[in-house]
């Protein structure tokens, strides 16, 4: 279920890029997208009941703590992924700020239609 709502996540982010005419409208469809993949790599990760690799002891009985730790990969990944989306954002949000001082708008229609 949980996986789902991830996807769904995704597509309501899709739906926002492709659809919208609205400059900044696109940037967050792209950041809701960022944002559901991160959500769905820690989600894979994770396990019910689970502790950081780096905290948890295995309990009296138990040979290998790894049974009852989560996994730390996703989360690096995450971590990485995270770093890249704001530079990326960065280069967005630039992007737009520059594109609204040159034409006064943020609608890409009007962007198109005054290119002559």
């Amino acid at each position: 279920m949980l996986y789902a709502l991830c996807f769904l996540l995704f597509m309501i982010g899709l739906y926002c890029a492709l659809v919208k005419k609205n400059m900044v409208k696109i940037v967050l469809g792209l950041v809701i997208m960022e944002y559901a993949a991160n959500l769905f790599l820690i989600m894979v990760g994770y396990r019910l009941g689970g502790a950081a690799p780096i905290l948890s002891r295995p309990p009296a009985g138990q040979p290998v703590a790894a049974l009852h730790s989560v996994d730390p990969l996703p989360q690096a990944l995450v971590l990485t992924a995270i770093v890249i989306s704001l530079g990326s954002l960065a280069l967005m949000v630039s992007i737009c700020i520059r594109t609204y001082e040159r034409y006064g708008t943020f609608d890409i229609g009007q962007i198109r239609r005054l290119k002559g």
